[in-house]
């Protein structure tokens, strides 16, 4: 499959730290981020240090040097007939997806898997199947089988969906890593949430060596290994935070005197998860280069 490059570089391969815009949708009243406009958001976006939006305004990702990204569901083969053309005409530069609905069999996977690998490298545009519940990819199992009848793939790591879907740690989270490298080894995409054994995105304090934190640390640290493997001068992986809102059963709600209100500030969250992500990705170099 097709990976995010930067035509005409010939430095290392790098990190691109992006956000999801519906990380900043109905952010709480006791929030700090953007709450205004599209525009105050786009300007508010760049100036704290994101490099890209998914789902963004493209007008407005140009007038303030963002780059772009899309997602999709993807439920039949050609449902991204019309969509792909659209992409290129607005400079994204790449795509997620939500492959399927996790009840096809094998057969109907594969046909999903090779539409999706066709299309886009008939159009040389970058297309990452995400890990997501509800998806042809929920199963851990399913989807290391999926790497071997396609070697090529590439995903959008979003691995909260199962850490806290699977369950994880329960059995010895090591013995998972390990059982999923192959899929580490073909991540060109992340979506940064954090969550917790038992809820999918958790508040993560100052202190960012809580357990489920290493976890995550680890995950990404591990992907990003698995990038530097493979990949060619220019080539560059993105980090799209997505922290999205209670409404759609994300973020945790707490009691107040009022009513319930969301633990966390998404937008504080996002600006850790730069500092975080950028420790994971300085461990990873580090190491892929000694």
């Amino acid at each position: 499959m097709i990976k995010n490059t930067n035509d005409g570089s010939n430095n290392l391969p790098s990190l691109r730290i992006d956000i999801n815009y519906n990380t900043c949708d109905e952010l709480p009243d006791f929030s700090v981020g953007p709450k205004g406009t599209d525009r105050e958001k786009h300007e508010a976006i760049a100036q704290a240090g994101f490099q890209g939006i998914q789902d963004g305004n493209p007008e407005l990702c140009k007038e303030f040097n963002l780059q772009l990204t899309a997602h999709a569901r993807v439920n039949e083969v050609g449902d991204l007939d019309d969509l792909l053309p659209k992409w290129k005409a607005e400079n994204y530069n790449c795509a997620t997806i939500h492959l399927g609905w996790g009840m096809e069999s094998d057969t109907e996977m594969d046909a999903l898997v090779s539409y999706v690998l066709e299309i886009s490298a008939k159009n040389n545009f970058p297309i990452y199947i995400e890990t997501h519940r509800a998806t042809i990819t929920q199963d851990l199992f399913r989807t290391v089988e999926l790497t071997k009848r396609f070697p090529e793939i590439r995903f959008n790591g979003d691995f909260s969906h199962w850490y806290t879907g699977q369950e994880m740690v329960y059995g010895g989270i090591e013995n998972k890593w390990d059982f999923i490298q192959p899929v580490f080894n073909r991540v060109s995409f992340m979506h940064g949430r954090i969550g917790n054994p038992g809820c999918i995105q958790v508040n993560v304090t100052d202190d960012k060596n809580l357990e489920y934190v290493m976890h995550f640390k680890e995950m990404w640290k591990r992907s990003f290994l698995g990038f530097l493997k493979t990949a060619k001068p220019g080539d560059y992986i993105c980090f799209t935070v997505e922290l999205l809102k209670a409404d759609i059963f994300y973020a945790r709600t707490i009691p107040t005197d009022s009513g319930e209100q969301e633990e966390g500030d998404r937008w504080q969250q996002a600006l850790l998860y730069k500092e975080i992500v950028q420790e994971c990705w300085e461990a990873a170099s580090n190491e892929f280069y000694s």
